[in-house]
Order: structure tokens, then sequence, then C-alpha cells
């Protein structure tokens, strides 16, 4: 069993198990005091690369850590002390420190200059010069009288102390031997599956919403679904697709134009077109043959428009919820209540965000808070 040691004090030697976001700002905040592992069984940082789309949304531009907590579903009480601590300012810091210049977006998310996930994931790497890279999956950790033991696919190893950063799409199977409460993972940002057939208008976006050959998707529908995470199945979901307006005014106005083309001034005419099948109304109709009763149920039809959602589009997720208990946890180190040396950060944690920065900012955020922890010991 390898136990090395290099730095003074009580405590010498840090493991990290996950060499993602939180893991990896972890490390670096504690390799100039500790002698840190990180360990991941692939690619350290592989996790950043889809984010933003390729580009790497970094972080939202609120600056109140009251306000900033609002937009996570599970987990907002827990994270104002967190952020109180480390927040979207600090984040904005720490990325120049080590390179990265940022912008803001006019819908407030936080990208790098350089528009690239790839940019962002080199320079943290090679912000890391300090720390040990270990590429190996760690099968079991275990407690011992003056260390914690680690055991991987390939060798054992002994450190001080243990920081646990494995994400939220993972299994959990090496901690299954500890007493932690684990709230089991679900799929939360993600698209939905209806019963509603929308087939004929896959690909079509409005409002946010992206209707697919399953259902629906987009950044409205992953708020939706990050806020029904846990809800059963079947449920009504009513969406506005449009706001409401004087529809009277516009058909008197278009006599002679078909309906599906006056209502295509104001959504996708494929939209349009299935709206009208949906109702049993002729697209071609023209508008001066609408009456009363057939204007208000086509206007309640886009802007109340009930689907059933029936299930979540298998491995789509962008985030998952679940993990480990907050109750577990103590909020201002970010410790194990019960085992003195571990610590958790991350998505590990039972905490997710709504689209838009925000689930980075919890990695980095209580990547920090870790770290701080344990200099402070």
């Amino acid at each position: 069993m390898v136990h090395a040691s290099t730095s003074s004090g009580k405590y010498k030697t840090v493991a990290i198990i996950g060499g993602g976001p939180a893991g990896c700002i972890c490390a670096n905040y504690l390799q100039d005091s500790f002698d840190v592992t990180l360990f991941d069984k692939s690619n350290f940082l592989r996790t950043l690369l889809p984010t933003g789309g390729g580009r790497c949304n970094l972080a939202h531009s609120e600056y109140d850590f009251k306000e900033l907590a609002k937009n996570y579903p599970r987990g907002e009480k827990f994270l104002y002390s967190v952020f109180s601590r480390f927040g979207t300012a600090d984040t904005i810091d720490f990325f120049e420190s080590i390179g990265i210049k940022t912008y803001t977006q006019e819908d407030n998310r936080i990208f790098p200059v350089s528009n690239s996930a790839k940019d962002v994931r080199e320079k943290m790497l090679n912000s890391l010069s300090k720390t040990t890279f270990v590429k190996e999956k760690v099968i079991t950790i275990e407690q011992l009288d003056n260390c914690w033991k680690l055991k991987t696919d390939k060798s054992s190893y002994a450190f001080d102390i243990i920081v646990v950063a494995i994400g939220g799409h993972v299994d959990f199977d090496f901690l299954k031997e500890l007493d932690i409460n684990i709230v089991p993972p679900t799929q939360s940002l993600v698209g939905l599956i209806t019963k509603e057939n929308f087939a004929d208008i896959a690909g079509v976006c409005i409002n946010n919403i992206l209707f697919t050959h399953k259902g629906v998707s987009g950044p409205y529908i992953y708020t939706i679904s990050s806020i029904n995470a846990r809800k059963e199945m079947p449920y009504k979901l009513n969406l506005k697709l449009i706001e409401e307006f004087n529809l009277q005014e516009h058909l008197d106005k278009n006599s002679h134009k078909e309906i599906k083309n006056l209502l295509g001034q104001f959504v996708p005419k494929a939209l349009a077109v299935w709206v009208l099948n949906s109702l049993n109304i002729s697209p071609e109709t023209p508008c001066h043959k609408i009456d009363g009763k057939t204007r208000d149920k086509i206007l309640n039809k886009l802007t109340n428009f009930e689907v059933t959602v029936t299930g979540k589009v298998l491995d789509s997720e962008v985030v998952t919820c679940g993990g480990i208990d907050l109750k577990e946890i103590n909020a201002k180190t970010l410790e194990s209540k019960t085992y003195s040396g571990l610590y958790f950060c991350g998505e590990v944690l039972d905490i997710d965000g709504f689209c838009g920065g925000f689930n980075l900012q919890n990695c980095w955020s209580t990547g920090y808070v870790v770290s701080q922890s344990i200099l402070n010991l």
C-alpha cells in the first residue's frame, strides 16, 4: 500500500476521487500545501467539454448569493453558506488567474472569451502542475485508525484525507460500505416523453420549447423537468407557446386568408397546421369562416398547450438529481458528519440547478469550500 507524504504538519496527503470540475478546482487550491492525488477512471475534465454546447457556460451573472441559490430545486438553503464564501465574482477571478478571460451574454450566461470548453479544460489541467494524476478506478475506501485506505483496480494507497467529487452520472459502489445515506439519482435536466405524437413537427422550436419525435425538450422543458424530477408520472403540463393576442382583430383584417397562413405569422407554420389538425379544423379554412367558438379553441391551444408527460428520454439528461444526502454533510465545511477527513463536493451532492451555468457554479463553489476547510485544519 502506497503512502506518499511530502508536506509538513498533521495532515499531509489528500486523495481527490473524481477529475471533474469540482475535483480539479479543489486540487488547484490545495496543491501548494498538500500532496494531492487526483483519481479518475477516464480522461480528466472530460465532462467539461460538452458544457454550453462546447463553449463552456462557466457561470451565471447573478452576484447576490441568495438570488443565485434560488436556481437550485434541490440544495437552495444549503448553498447559502457556500455561495456567500465563493460566488460568481470569485469564479470569474479564479478563471482570470489561470488565464481565462470571460464575457457575459445578454441572457446573463458567462462564457470564456475563447468560446471553447477545450481551451478551459487545457488551462485548468495546466494549472494543476503540482497535482499527481492517477488514471485508475477507485473500488473501495476504508477508514483506518490513522489514515484512509483507498483501493483501485490496480493498486492500494493510504491518505490522510479523502475528497469525493465523482459527479452525478456514476454509481456509488465504493461508498456503499460506509454508513452514509445516498438519495437515489434520477434524471433532472432532461427531455420529456409525451403521450402526444409530435413527429410531424419534430425540430420545431418556439418560446424555448423544442418538439421532438419523442415529446418535448429545450431550455424551458429542462427547467420543468428539473422541478418535477421526482414527480410521479403521468402528469400534465400546460405550456404557453405564445402570449395572448387579439386573434379576432387579425381574423377580421385577413378575412380571405387561410387560417394556417394567418397563424403562421405568429408561430411556425408547421406548428400552426399541427394545432389546427389537433382541433379538427381544416388548415385551409378561410379566416371569415372561423366563428367565435373556434377562435377561442385556437387561442386557448396556443396559450394553454396541454401535454401529458409519460417518461424521460433515456441517457439524455444534462444533470441528475440525487447523491449524498445533504443531512449527512456539515454545510460549512462539506465534511461528513460521520467520518472525519471525508469531504464531498460537486454534483455528487444532492444538489442540482437549472440550465445556465448553475451546475458548474455548484462545482466551483463547493470545490473551493472543501479546499478551504482542509487548509484550515
